[in-house]
């Protein structure tokens, strides 16, 4: 009669073994199931310099691990730690830790920012030493554009070749560049503005030459410029605004001839293939309006038969050449300018004014004309 006993004890307590190795089984999955996850990380924030934001993220199942805030540069070249677990590491008043217990939620503010706290913070919860589970969130502080250094500052260019004019600029929201000429003329391009950060000449003109303002916008403050400068380099053009000049002897008489060119060219001045310069017959003189612009002027001193016939002013520069020509022939009368003034007839020291002379040849007229009068009256 023991046995069946004993037989029902034995298959009692197989039972609670079996039992208990069930419950076991069904919790002891469920326990390693629960591994710590990031649920929730604050989007993206944009601030303004002297602002205030507020970083937050939420854990679950994360009590028995380590968890960091740590900041990285944009480019992920400089690392650092800003917190773990409830506590802030940095010593810096502008940032502060709160931990929630109930939402198990790490809340990183950082008061007063600055442009050096844009960057990358990154939510982390260490597993092991080669595991990690984390989370980001990107800070952008608004600065306001700066054109960079390796921007153009000024250009030589030769005529016909092409040009490119480069700009560029630091700041958030990513500035747009656009490009004017002064006194708002017409881009090589066309139009009034270009936008982007390469303007490109094809083929440059010498009308293209001048001052050309690069803009850097993006809404923060008032921007930023930068005049860039474009030099044409262009063969020399020869214009004479008299081709033909006249004046009577023992009478200065000057020649003129207008140069534009870039470089500044060699000019000189030839009659019958000779090379002139100042003398007691000739007195050159030359003056530059602008980089591109020269105005030469040859003087003839008191003038010789001789000195009559053409005379070449002539431009030269390291893309080429020009010339322009002037005929100076003798007149009957003195020409005014420059015979003015005290300007005399002759040479000799009974020389009389032009002045007295036109003064006499009034005073002649208006005798024969009153005599024309009293004869017919």
């Amino acid at each position: 009669m023991r046995k069946p006993r004993s037989n029902l004890s034995t298959m009692a307590g197989l039972g609670v073994v079996l039992l208990v190795g069930i419950i076991g089984g069904l919790v002891g999955p469920a326990r390693a199931q629960r591994t710590p996850t990031i649920s929730y990380i604050t989007q993206e924030q944009i601030k303004d310099i002297g602002g205030t934001v507020e970083l937050e993220c939420s854990v679950l199942y994360a009590s028995d691990y380590s968890v960091h805030w740590v900041k990285t540069s944009n480019d992920r070249s400089d690392t650092v730690f800003l917190s773990t677990g409830s506590s802030l590491v940095l010593k810096d008043s502008r940032f502060s830790l709160r931990y929630d217990l109930s939402s198990t939620s790490y809340t990183l503010q950082i008061k007063d920012i600055q442009e050096t706290d844009a960057g990358i913070y990154q939510c982390q919860v260490v597993l092991s030493v080669t595991n990690k589970i984390s989370a980001e969130v990107a800070l952008n502080v608004r600065r306001p554009p700066i054109i960079s250094d390796n921007s153009t500052q000024s250009l030589v260019v030769s005529e016909g070749q092409p040009a490119q004019m480069e700009c560029y600029a630091s700041g958030y929201p990513v500035p747009q560049i656009t490009w004017r000429r002064e006194n708002n003329a017409i881009l090589p391009t066309g139009g009034a503005t270009y936008s982007g950060n390469v303007l490109n000449i094809h083929s440059v003109h010498k009308e293209d030459r001048g001052t050309y303002y690069c803009v850097a916008d993006n809404g923060v403050s008032r921007g930023d410029r930068r005049n860039v400068n474009l030099e044409v380099e262009f063969a020399p053009v020869v214009t004479v605004p008299r081709p033909r000049v006249e004046q009577a002897l023992q009478y200065d008489m000057d020649l003129e001839c207008h140069i534009e060119a870039y470089p500044p060219p060699a000019i000189r001045w030839l009659k019958d293939s000779v090379q002139l310069s100042s003398n007691q017959h000739y007195q050159l003189s030359q003056f530059a309006t602008a980089d591109e612009f020269t105005d030469s002027t040859l003087r003839v001193i008191t003038a010789e038969k001789r000195q009559y016939g053409e005379y070449i002013c002539q431009a030269t520069n390291k893309l080429g050449d020009a010339e322009g020509r002037v005929e100076f022939t003798e007149s009957v009368i003195p020409v005014c300018p420059p015979a003015c003034g005290q300007a005399r007839y002759g040479g000799g020291a009974s020389a009389i004014s032009v002045s007295s002379v036109l003064m006499a040849v009034a005073t002649v007229l208006t005798m024969v004309v009153i005599a024309q009068y009293v004869k017919r009256a």
